[in-house]
């Protein structure tokens, strides 16, 4: 098992990088049970403030476990908890993760959507779903930094979700960190053993498309991604793909740094998170 955490801090002092996550499954976070299997995610996510110049003034996720009929960001003040999950002992059903919503940058969101002639919606309703508070937790356990979460879109065109990306950057020079939650191997039926060489070969893959690739280069591949060795083994549904592609196009010119990997999450997946600045 190899696992990349403690990375670098970022090395542009006025614009905030770009995550894309590898969030977990389910409330992990807050299951004691689950504290060995997720130590190196944990401590991955944990670093990130480190690695952070200064606390953002807002969080904008993209979650894989929020679609819409266009993309739709979440405009309440004081969120709710969504718990999208099942099977899980009782009291995951009561935990909180309490940040504020920001109704301003909801509102900035939907400024830059709409400028960039992409149409965008708000709900005033959600809550934040495990996508959201699975990762965060982890990152600020404290919940004291506002978090805004961002719908994808259905139909999940790669397109689509890069050009939300670049109408969104501008967000990174205004205190606004942005990261896209998912999973860079999500094939639930084959969790196991028998998905060691698929996930393997897809995140081979990754890895080159995202360190090794020029930008341009890399918006290519990703927009072909299903051409990739094991594609559809790895993601069968490519929802938990969809946020890294808004987390490129928001930081489509930038170089892109591992900040975890695991060859055998669970026992037997390889499982990856990034990092885009301008270093």
């Amino acid at each position: 098992m190899s696992t990349t955490v403690s990375a670098p801090a970022v090395t542009h002092p006025d614009r905030m990088p770009v995550y894309f996550v590898s969030h977990g499954g389910g409330p992990w976070p807050w299951m004691p049970d689950r504290a060995e299997a997720y130590a190196n995610l944990a401590e991955s996510l944990g670093d990130m403030p480190h690695q952070l110049l200064r606390k953002p003034k807002a969080i904008l996720m993209i979650s894989a476990h929020w679609e819409e009929p266009e993309f739709t960001v979440q405009g309440a003040a004081r969120p709710g908890m969504l718990y999208d999950y099942g099977g899980f002992p009782d009291y995951t059903y009561h935990i909180r993760y309490p940040s504020p919503g920001s109704p301003a940058l909801a509102l900035r969101v939907t400024e830059l959507l709409s400028q960039a002639g992409i149409p965008v919606q708000v709900d005033m309703e959600r809550g934040y779903d495990h996508g959201m508070f699975s990762a965060m937790r982890p990152i600020y356990p404290n919940a004291d930094v506002p978090v805004v979460q961002l719908s994808l879109r259905r139909g999940l065109d790669p397109a689509d979700h890069l050009a939300m990306g670049r109408a969104l950057a501008a967000l990174r020079d205004e205190d606004v960190l942005i990261i896209g939650s998912g999973f860079s191997y999500h094939n639930l039926r084959a969790m196991g053993p028998q998905g060691h060489e698929p996930a393997k070969a897809f995140d081979d893959w990754l890895a080159h498309t995202m360190l090794h690739a020029s930008p341009a280069e890399r918006t290519q591949h990703l927009l072909h991604w299903e051409n990739a060795p094991a594609a559809r083994l790895a993601h069968p549904r490519e929802e938990h793909l969809l946020p890294l592609m808004v987390a490129v196009g928001a930081a489509e010119g930038d170089k892109a740094l591992r900040v975890y990997h695991e060859d055998a999450f669970r026992g037997a997946l390889a499982v990856s998170s990034y990092r885009l600045d301008a270093a």
